[in-house]
């Protein structure tokens, strides 16, 4: 009888104790911006054949924190925006599986789960994906304090279209697109790319123009949201990853983001893999080398992590 008890309790305590740690999930918003209801817009989430999570069709952003797992904290958070060409996200390989990683290393981890652009659910679908964006870097950077984070190192990282999400908060924070009555900073303290789509003229990946902006628009629109050309000196320093083969957002993303940065005078540091093509997540299986010791060494090297 007492060995039964025994059993019970530890089982009850491992089943807390996981609990415990569970990632949270915490709303963006009380009331979304923007919002259009709409009945037969609701979220879907599969298991593809390569065994990654897809998810579409997003009403309700949130975000899903990983609390630091190794050792100390080191007071550094990080969004992070996972990619799809802005019609779903690749939210396991490209999101929480990222998250881990971070929380490993003592960085916080935040998982963006924002809105694709629609029109069904969107008055202005343009600027959907950067509210959550921008709502989310507010969110953590005013609650700070509730995680252990300093307010100075929060950054963000995407990957494909989640890259271009990430570039657009990391170029656009002046053009502040939510509601914002303490004036809190929206800008990343530092921004991590990941085969990022950055521009939308030459070398864009079309279904992220087109899903985002739509078709036969303007050339200043275009321009608008071809984020080499939004480049400032107060563009947060950045480290990007690309494959040179890469055949679905072309490594000229990367060349010509770092022209832009080197001009205004932004650090940055880029990693350029002769293959591994595209959506690679932290794995690249065509190279020995593992992109994530590298961005550590970067942070690092930067004063993230200390």
């Amino acid at each position: 009888m007492k060995k039964n008890i025994i059993i019970i309790f530890v089982f009850v305590m491992i089943q807390q104790m996981a609990w415990a740690q569970s990632p949270e999930y915490i709303p963006l918003y009380k009331n979304i911006p923007g919002q259009k209801k709409s009945d037969n817009y609701k979220e879907e989430t599969i298991l593809r054949k390569n065994g990654t999570y897809w998810t579409s069709k997003v009403t309700e952003p949130n975000l899903r924190y990983y609390a630091p797992s190794g050792g100390e904290k080191t007071g550094a958070a990080v969004v992070i925006c996972p990619g799809g060409g802005y019609g779903g996200l690749a939210i396991s390989h490209e999101g929480y599986d990222v998250a881990e990683k971070f929380a490993s290393i003592g960085v916080s981890a935040f998982v963006l789960k924002y809105r694709l652009p629609s029109d069904e659910i969107m008055e202005d679908r343009k600027i959907g994906p950067l509210q959550d964006a921008q709502q989310a870097i507010k969110y953590v950077r005013e609650n700070a304090s509730k995680y252990g984070v300093n307010p100075d190192k929060i950054g963000i990282i995407g990957f494909s279209a989640g890259g271009h999400l990430a570039s657009t908060a990391s170029t656009h924070f002046e053009r502040v697109v939510i509601e914002n009555k303490k004036g809190t900073s929206v800008r990343p303290d530092f921004s991590i790319l990941i085969y990022p789509v950055i521009t939308f003229g030459d070398f864009t990946h079309k279904g992220s123009r087109k899903n985002l902006i739509g078709e036969n628009v303007s050339q200043d629109l275009i321009d608008l949201y071809s984020n080499e050309k939004q480049v400032t000196a107060k563009t947060p320093i950045t480290f990007m990853v690309h494959a040179n083969d890469d055949k679905t957002v072309p490594v000229e993303n990367t060349f010509n983001y770092i022209l832009a940065l080197n001009k205004s005078g932004v650090k940055n540091e880029a990693h350029i893999y002769p293959s591994g093509g595209h959506g690679f997540g932290l794995n690249n299986k065509t190279v020995k080398d593992y992109w994530f010791d590298r961005l550590v060494n970067w942070m690092d090297s930067q004063g993230i992590l200390k």
